[in-house]
């Protein structure tokens, strides 16, 4: 039987907030591990908190943008590592670090990071869905829904838990740039559209609703279509 190829873009902040989070990955390795029959997971891990500490140090020294994405690299490939030893002999041998090359593998997990500056976490998982196949593509980020406006702002931000394509993107900036806080990176945005990709996105402090998602559940999050 052929199996489903799903997405998940997982925050670096999730996995290491300030320090690895042991707790929060040992509920996460649980849930993929009830959820693998007739489902390959293609795991593709940001640099997070870790990475913007970095990158905000470098902008004091008068980092480039090019020099601040090495670092975002740098903490996503750590993360990265990490998670990929959570599953361990399950998993394709190597972190992916090239997500526009088609992956050969009977594994039921591939884990990948952050792939080259220019370019997000978002836009390497959007490039990995494409060449797996997948249709869906699961952004855990540290929201509940993507908002109509910064919620962090805005009192009366609404959440949205359906939204288009063309919708969702007028709600962006035209363009990406390191360290952007963002529900979907503006760029992989354009990308995703085309493919008709579905993006899901909930918060992965509630992994709870990842596997409602999953079992075709009632759930708390944004489509995106």
């Amino acid at each position: 039987m052929k199996k489903e190829n799903i997405i998940l873009s997982l925050g670096g902040s999730l996995v290491a907030p300030d320090k690895i989070d042991l707790d929060f990955l040992k509920k996460f390795q649980s849930l993929i591990l009830s959820q693998l029959t007739g489902r390959r997971f293609y795991i593709y891990i940001g640099g997070g908190k870790i990475a913007r500490v970095y990158q905000q140090a470098l902008s004091e020294f008068g980092a480039t943008d090019e020099e601040k994405d090495w670092a975002g690299i740098g903490a996503s490939r750590l993360n990265a590592q990490v998670v990929k030893q959570v599953f361990n002999k399950l998993t394709y041998p190597k972190v992916v670090t090239d997500p526009s090359k088609k992956i050969q593998t009977t594994k039921d997990i591939v884990v990948g990071g952050a792939w080259k500056p220019g370019r997000s976490t978002d836009y390497g998982s959007v490039l990995l869905a494409k060449n797996a196949g997948a249709k869906i593509l699961v952004n855990l980020s540290n929201i509940d829904y993507v908002y109509d406006k910064d919620p962090n702002k805005f009192s009366d931000a609404k959440p949205i838990k359906e939204i288009t394509w063309p919708e969702f993107r007028k709600l962006l900036p035209d363009k990406w740039s390191p360290g952007l806080s963002s529900p979907f990176d503006p760029e992989a945005s354009k990308i995703a559209q085309k493919l008709k990709l579905k993006v899901v996105v909930i918060n992965g402090r509630k992994l709870k609703e990842l596997d409602n998602f999953l079992d075709n559940k009632s759930f708390v999050g944004t489509i995106i279509k």
